[in-house]
């Protein structure tokens, strides 16, 4: 079947586009138009054209499948050109999304009608590149150079209002579009053409002044991104430039972004994270079960914002505390989270009391007999988890999913509390739980196949980035986080300040140093997770000089010290001479020469032990794909997307180039912490990558 058809209805001609799912702009999409475009512009029975689409969206973009294949004739460009060149009145009628490309070629319509429902955009930043066929130079000419500059850099969806006030859409319709369509393409004929590329914009009251005030605005959300400052150059064409030139400078700024690393790194991003759900041995045929009410134990920061995440969607919740002062005080939080929301215009009062009324408290386990799945999110100790589990496996019901929050933890132990081991999963949520995206889903040893479908489900369901992992301590992410913070505080005792080590990771494109974050969740976690496994388990000179801060009260941010000094309700941190003395203390102690680090070297050391890490939890099958893996650490640790995850990243290095590096370390300092892994000195030394392991062995 055709991808594109016409028919003809009293002098108006209808295409319509019919590439499911999303009505793609493939080859077959783009041909089909310009060829009709050809056709339709000689025929003396029609007198103007309706652009509609088949099946639950109107074009919602280029066809993924085409990514990294030489581009087929014609291209998006010549065919807009096409349309918007008609004689004849042209308009598209948009339902569901009209995205990148389909946004395109909606701009090159004459004239827009939409469902109020609809939603445009320009989301091509978010892969590293920018809107190809005319997007940033129509854009700016009929939505105005802010609105255009708002919408290409944030690559946000737009809702079908604010784009009718943007003078985006002509009108809005609540239903029969296509009806409301061709009425308006009759009323257009007598208008004729209106070609969004002949647009003016008045260039006096978009001088210089305004784009660097727009720049200053974004500099935060868009640090270390390549794309959105080849964005706004675009848009400086649009009011500068005519068309035509526009046009060309363009195409010039879209091959700066597409042969820019970063384009494939983000590319990578979006294609890995469409691939986690896809487990080996799980398929649509695997039975799932069903959740219609979740059980939360614990109240606290975490359990209250687990809680959030089932309510959100309308799924009813019972959370689980000792005592009635520590439920009230939990609940109170979710409340102040949602009112807050409210507070902020997302919510309406109205909306914040129906969440509400989706918690249930107790104080009693009996009152989770009846829920579905029961998550626990107590103190993150292996007794009370174990006590926690054996009282579940005695409440909840036959079939219930029992699963823990543990972010270490050994989930089989906690498994074998109960009778019921196959129901038994992790379920590791990142706090603050109500707005982290990633859930590492632990599969135990017994877990079962449907308990492991339901909850890759149930991810998607509640918003989540869903990556499975197997059993090991700190599973991915949390397993990989501790060589990272080993070099980065070895880094401090052989020579470098701690801001100096928090500069360069930093300016690596990380949210927040390592040190800053340390003091940001407690000095005296880890101090605690040290005393428990013993100095004979850990690297005792990257952290005796942090041990001793902690001992000396300098617990982090909470207590006002800790790595930094810290100004009575100030966030912001800053050097101490108290903690210099300390570390130089330490380093004379341990018998280290202090000498300086550069950044390269301090970034160098922490990305080899994270890759090096990965390698292991890859090659030991705790992940099933090294993309895995980076989706966990970019949702979950704030790896850079533009980097495309430490995996990823080791392949842009060469593995060849990691793998020897790595052996350079071992020979340096010894190979009890830079023992390269075995999967990563297979792949060196068989000239392959990361990406090829994941071809050839993931599901």
């Amino acid at each position: 079947m055709s991808t594109v058809s016409t028919e003809i209805r009293d002098g108006i001609a209808i295409i319509t586009v019919d590439n499911p799912p999303v009505n793609a702009l493939s080859h077959s999409v783009r041909e089909g138009l310009s060829n009709q475009m050809k056709e339709l512009s000689s025929n003396a029975d029609v007198s103007a054209i309706v652009i509609a689409c088949a099946g639950r969206t109107f074009i919602a973009g280029a066809d993924i499948r085409e990514f990294g294949r030489p581009p087929q004739p014609p291209h998006l460009t010549e065919v807009v050109l096409e349309i918007e060149a008609m004689e004849k009145p042209v308009v598209a009628a948009i339902h569901g999304t009209a995205l990148g490309g389909g946004l395109e070629v909606a701009l090159s319509c004459h004239y827009r009608v939409a469902l109020s429902s609809a939603k445009i955009g320009l989301p091509e930043v978010k892969l590293g590149i920018l809107p190809g066929a005319g997007g940033t130079q129509r854009l700016p000419r009929i939505a105005g150079p802010a609105n255009a500059l708002d919408a290409i850099v944030s690559g946000r969806h737009i809702s079908a209002k604010e784009a009718k006030g943007w003078g985006v859409l002509d009108e809005l319709v609540e239903d029969n579009l296509l009806d409301a369509a061709i009425a308006f393409a009759k009323a257009a004929v007598d208008m004729g053409p209106r070609r969004t590329g002949e647009m003016t914009i008045d260039s006096a009251k978009f001088g210089p002044e305004f784009f660097d005030g727009f720049r200053k605005s974004v500099a935060k959300q868009t640090r270390g991104y390549f794309a959105p400052e080849r964005c706004i150059q675009c848009v400086e064409a649009a009011v500068n430039l005519p068309f035509d030139e526009g046009m060309k400078r363009e195409r010039e700024l879209f091959q700066e972004c597409f042969t820019n690393p970063q384009a494939k790194a983000l590319q990578h991003m979006f294609f890995a994270e469409r691939q986690v759900s896809r487990i080996p041995g799980i398929d649509k045929d695997t039975p799932r079960r069903e959740i219609k009410r979740v059980g939360i134990i614990g109240a606290g920061t975490m359990g209250g914002g687990i809680a959030m995440n089932f309510a959100n969607v309308g799924i009813p919740v019972t959370i689980l505390e000792v005592e009635q002062a520590a439920l009230d005080r939990g609940l109170g939080v979710v409340r102040k989270n949602y009112e807050r929301s409210a507070a902020k215009g997302k919510l309406t009062a109205e909306q914040v009391e129906g969440l509400m009324s989706q918690f249930t408290g107790t104080l009693s386990y009996d009152d989770l007999s009846d829920c579905d799945l029961i998550i626990e999110a107590v103190f993150e100790t292996m007794d009370i988890k174990k006590k926690v589990f054996t009282e579940l496996d005695r409440v909840a019901k036959p079939g219930a999913i029992l699963a823990s929050n543990t972010s270490y933890l050994d989930v089989d132990a906690i498994a074998a509390c109960t009778k019921r081991p196959e129901d038994v999963l992790g379920l590791h949520f990142f706090s603050p739980a109500n707005v982290m995206r990633l859930l590492e889903i632990v599969r135990a040893e017994k877990t079962s196949p449907e308990v492991l479908a339901t909850c890759v489900d149930l991810a998607k369901t509640i918003r989540k980035v869903g990556v499975v992992a197997g059993v090991c301590h700190g599973f991915i992410g949390n397993r990989m986080l501790s060589p990272y913070g080993r070099e980065a505080a070895l880094s401090v005792i052989e020579g470098a300040k701690p801001e100096e080590v928090d500069a360069a990771l930093f300016n690596f494109g990380m949210p927040m140093g390592p040190m800053t974050m340390s003091d940001m969740a407690g000095l005296d976690i880890g101090y605690l997770n040290r005393q428990g496994i013993g100095r004979e388990n850990y690297e005792t000179k990257a952290y005796d000089w942090m041990d001793r801060l902690v001992e000396a009260g300098r617990k982090g941010l909470k207590v006002g010290a800790g790595v930094y000094a810290y100004d009575e309700g100030s966030r912001t941190p800053k050097p101490d001479p108290e903690v210099m003395k300390i570390i130089e203390e330490e380093s004379a102690k341990a018998g280290i020469e202090r000498k300086p680090i550069s950044a390269d070297a301090i970034v160098e050391r922490c990305m080899m032990a994270l890759i090096n890490e990965g390698a292991k939890i890859l090659g030991e099958g705790i992940a099933y794909r090294a993309s895995d893996i980076d989706v966990v650490y970019v949702n979950g640790y704030g790896y850079p997307p533009y980097r495309g995850g430490p995996m990823h990243y080791a392949d842009h290095l060469g593995l060849k180039t990691v793998y020897a590096k790595i052996c350079e370390y071992a020979d340096t300092v010894g190979d009890r912490w830079w023992k390269p892994a075995p999967l990563l000195k297979e792949l060196a030394e068989a000239g392959k990558s990361f990406a090829d392991y994941d071809r050839e062995n993931a599901g």
